[in-house]
């Protein structure tokens, strides 16, 4: 279901002030040194704004919306650096349900999503981290076991529905794991954002049930999903640390004179200004594309790769740059430069790094 443009603007509107509210830097520095790296409260406010089940159907409790509002949602929790595991459950695990689930996987496992009494994780690829069918490391046996390991797992240690993805013979298949199965071992490993944590899973002939038969194309439509919302984060935050910086420019005062008035600074905020549309029309293309039941594969590929590189490379620039611009202070651990510095590298490896993303944007231009 696709709302009016004004609904979503409304819809955003209202995510917007409740992480203004709730999501301050204060808040995100508190929550991000807690045992859990996210704020449940703040967690069941979003669960009744239909945040958490936006791409879920109505009939399992969700609100049933599309690319277009998951976009523009994810744009704001990505303007306060939400910490919390938005993305992992509400994006990646619904997604995948929806593409590779059964009707009664749908019914016995969406509703708690959406309702955000449970929260899900995805264990898909391995030491390499490239988010490929070559980088699945499970294999599933013919007894329906598990084994192997699956590393970038984002809030793997808070998980209480676990799927993963692994090998099949030849295919790929998507499985669900009880978190106290036999033989499944999950370990936080130390991570350079701490507002997204990452966990390492391992698998010793682990009892699993396969979600339907899907194979990769199920897997592939659910990353696009968890790209399309990561891009909306990265322009989101990239939006907010400009407007950050040129605030900046207005107040610092050197030599008698704001120092956004130097022409140097001038023009390092026109060039990063440029970088902050040009992510935006990205990720909101992306978006587009990927809810126009008429646009071809191959165009939608496209324009979910190009959103998969120019926003995460627009977001680590402009962090970089701004960080510059404020001069020692934007270094600092005490300042919020740092925390989208950090939020901004780590997001340019997660869910497939720039050069997978070009490579697959070139294959969808016949490359």
């Amino acid at each position: 279901m696709t709302i009016s443009v004004a609904e979503r603007a409304e819809l955003r509107t209202a995510v917007g002030e409740l992480l203004a509210d709730k999501c301050t830097e204060a808040d995100v520095r508190r929550v991000m040194e807690s045992d859990d790296g996210f704020d449940r409260e703040l967690w069941g406010r979003l669960a009744d704004q239909g945040v958490l089940g936006m791409l879920v159907d109505p009939e399992f409790g969700g609100l049933g919306f599309g690319a277009l509002e998951l976009e523009a949602v994810a744009e704001e929790t990505g303007t306060a650096l939400l910490p919390a595991p938005f993305i992992s459950s509400a994006v990646l695990t619904v997604a995948l349900i929806n593409a590779a689930g059964s009707d009664e996987d749908r019914q016995r496992l969406l509703p708690a999503l959406a309702d955000g009494t449970s929260i899900g994780t995805v264990a898909l690829t391995g030491p390499a981290g490239t988010w490929t069918p070559e980088g699945v490391d499970v294999r599933a046996g013919t007894d329906g076991t598990l084994t192997g390991t699956a590393h970038y797992v984002t809030w793997g240690q808070v998980a209480d529905l676990v799927l993963v993805v692994a090998r099949t013979g030849d295919d790929i298949g998507v499985f669900e794991v009880e978190t106290d199965a036999a033989g499944f071992d999950r370990a936080a490993v130390t991570v350079f954002d701490p507002t997204v944590r990452l966990s390492t899973f391992t698998f010793a002939d682990t009892p699993a049930r396969r979600l339907g038969s899907a194979g990769w194309e199920a897997v592939k439509d659910a990353l696009d999903y968890t790209v399309i919302a990561s891009a909306g984060e990265q322009v989101g935050g990239t939006r907010r640390i400009f407007d950050m910086t040129v605030d900046y420019l207005k107040t610092r005062i050197q030599f008698g004179r704001a120092i956004g008035s130097f022409q140097a600074l001038k023009h390092m905020a026109a060039d990063l200004l440029l970088e902050v549309e040009s992510a935006t029309s990205a990720a909101q293309n992306a978006a587009a594309q990927f809810a126009d039941e008429d646009t071809t594969a191959e165009a939608r590929d496209g324009a979910v790769a190009l959103a998969g590189f120019a926003c995460a490379e627009a977001y680590v620039k402009t962090t970089m740059a701004a960080v510059q611009m404020h001069g020692g202070i934007g270094f600092t651990w005490e300042h919020p430069c740092h925390l989208y510095v950090r939020r901004a590298r780590s997001g340019l490896q997660l869910f497939g790094d720039s050069g997978l993303h070009r490579e697959r944007y070139l294959l969808s231009k016949g490359a």
